[in-house]
């Protein structure tokens, strides 16, 4: 199957969900997530949740061992855990990754939530994400499922990213917009050791998905200021990418604002514009978009066609119901 046909799977099946108007109530979650888990089919559980077409819901995360054990029954799907704006912290994120998997299998059967990390990396040119490629080998090592890219400012930028979480002899989908891997060897003990799988497994399946079917990696960007905003169509572009969101926040700062902006937005606004562009250049080329949803809107996203929640647990409670999720959280 080409890339093109994994990515577009998903939103196929989640259409054919939605088709006929709203879903009925599915059973009572809390008798859902006591159902004894069935075999995951992959380590990612955002990726097989995905390949289903099932929306996934992330939360957020920045402490150490402690609130891994607190988060492995956690409500939502992904972890994002946040060193662009917490600190800057290996030995927290290792840690976080053991009580994870102390605390865990999580009810789906996954040995964790996928998790994510978003790291203090201007993607505002290649050679500054060049510069930087060691953080995202250090997290990789620590045995997380992904890098999210903050201002993703252009296509260089994003390019390089996937270069360096990729080891060279995985080559699926190599050529010159997607150059050789440049990860190295050295911590793919410790991050095998946390999937709990052998060492030759990891590295086959530390790969970047979709672009690799086998690979169990996602990667995001954001586009979340008026720099990457004119080139996110490009950024967007870019394979290895899964998906891409649009950063409301640092976009009001961009175009010189300091409120407190919410949804939804004047279409006809210049913050309803970028969001638009964004999610259009996400679409365009087949990636998943992230947006901020409540249990107000979280239907009205799923049928836009956001696929990654970010909210609370009722607002992804009501997504599942939605969508008629059998996999329990």
């Amino acid at each position: 199957m080409d890339r093109r046909s994994i990515l577009l799977s998903p939103f196929a099946g989640a259409i054919a969900m939605m088709r006929g108007g709203k879903a009925a109530p599915a059973a009572n979650p809390q008798v859902a997530s006591t159902t004894p888990a069935a075999k995951p089919k992959r380590i990612n559980k955002c990726i097989e949740l995905l390949e289903q077409g099932q929306p996934i819901y992330y939360t957020m995360a920045t402490g150490g061992y402690d609130e891994g054990k607190k988060l492995a029954q956690t409500w939502a799907d992904m972890i994002i855990y946040d060193m662009e704006h917490g600190p800057l912290d290996m030995v927290g994120l290792e840690g976080f990754m053991k009580g994870l998997v102390d605390g865990g299998p999580t009810k789906s059967g996954h040995r964790t939530p996928a998790v994510v990390p978003q790291l203090p990396v201007g993607g505002w040119d290649a050679e500054t994400v060049q510069a930087s490629y060691w953080m995202f080998h250090q997290c990789l090592d620590m045995g997380v499922h992904g890098i999210h890219l903050c201002h993703a400012g252009t296509a260089g930028a994003v390019r390089t990213m996937v270069r360096s979480v990729r080891y060279p002899f995985n080559r699926v989908g190599v050529d010159p917009e997607c150059p050789e891997g440049r990860r190295g060897s050295g911590g793919q003990n410790r991050a095998a050791k946390i999937w709990d799988i052998p060492v030759p497994e990891y590295l086959k399946k530390a790969d970047v998905w979709p672009l690799n079917p086998e690979g169990e990696l996602l990667l995001g960007i954001k586009c979340e200021d008026k720099y990457a905003l004119v080139n996110c169509e490009k950024s967007c572009a870019v394979p290895g990418i899964g998906f891409a969101e649009w950063g409301p926040g640092d976009m009001a700062m961009s175009f010189d604002s300091m409120a407190n902006h919410h949804e939804p937005y004047d279409p006809n606004s210049v913050m309803g514009r970028a969001r638009a562009r964004v999610f259009a250049a996400a679409k365009a080329n087949h990636l998943f978009f992230l947006n901020s949803a409540n249990v107000n809107d979280i239907e009205g996203m799923i049928k836009e066609g956001v696929m990654i929640g970010a909210g609370n647990e009722a607002a992804a409670e009501k997504g599942r119901k939605f969508t008629k999720r059998t996999m329990p959280w």
